[in-house]
């Protein structure tokens, strides 16, 4: 699955790049507001929350292609979410990056001001940069996605744009690639990219091996107060939840559940 996610991102990349030269994003990023922290948002005390816009998964399929990314960005505001990530992935998972300039949209319109992770499977700096002209906060790196000369290229393209990485590891070869940058944010993700199974056991495994101060994020299989009530005693800073809030009846409420769990 992850070859062929890959593969699709490539020929998109070649189309976006005919349709909008580097040096035309590049002037856009240069007039967008500087990026909000992160990280700084990760430091607050107990297990903060990255609320998800995601409207369907390879796994699963579609889980809210109707969704009102504006109006689903201020439901996990007003809940007490410390960050949003927009998936702008088209192909496999439905997004855009116009769900991620309606999600800050939202977020205007409450008059909040929250930082917002362009969660993508970024593999070449025009999507950096892409991702701040339409005013991403932070990115997604995929070690997994990536040689890690092409990985330490973009984590230092994010840098050069004042932009957080969370950089997303699934074992613990991986985890030792991406410590390798000394990266301020290490996301783990339970879900294998290869066959799309769930193991919550990969993020105590790999805890131990997350040096002192850096920020670690647990990701996929989280929907309830119980997990993060668990994940906070092991110490992980931030849980990043999508499929839960966008399939849950009332968002607003359980994002506000996952917040309290996480005091």
């Amino acid at each position: 699955m992850l070859d062929r996610i890959l593969s699709d991102t490539e020929h998109r990349l070649a189309t976006s790049r005919a349709q909008m030269p580097l040096s035309h994003l590049e002037r856009l990023a240069r007039l967008t507001a500087p990026p909000l922290s992160l990280a700084e948002r990760l430091r607050r005390p107990g297990t903060q929350l990255i609320a998800e816009i995601k409207r369907r998964s390879p796994s699963k399929g579609d889980l809210a292609p109707t969704l009102d990314a504006g109006g689903q960005a201020m439901a996990y505001a007003l809940g007490g979410a410390c960050a949003l990530s927009v998936l702008t992935e088209p192909d496999h998972f439905g997004g855009s990056l116009g769900d991620l300039v309606a999600a800050r949209a939202g977020l205007r319109r409450l008059g909040y001001r929250l930082p917002v992770l362009r969660k993508d499977f970024i593999v070449d700096p025009y999507q950096v940069t892409e991702a701040r002209a339409f005013g991403a906060d932070a990115v997604l790196l995929i070690v997994a996605a990536l040689p890690q000369a092409e990985l330490a290229a973009l984590y230092l393209e994010a840098q050069r744009w004042g932009m957080d990485a969370l950089v997303e590891v699934h074992d613990e070869s991986e985890l030792e690639r991406a410590l390798a940058l000394r990266p301020a944010i290490i996301g783990i993700n339970s879900r294998n990219l290869r066959d799309l199974t769930v193991n919550l056991e990969v993020i105590p495994r790999l805890r131990a091996a997350v040096p002192a101060g850096t920020l670690l994020v647990a990701e996929s299989g989280i929907r309830g107060p119980e997990q993060v009530r668990a994940l906070r005693a092991l110490g992980v800073d931030g849980i990043l939840v999508g499929e839960a809030l966008v399939t849950a009846p009332a968002p607003m409420e359980l994002v506000r559940a996952l917040v309290e769990a996480g005091r």
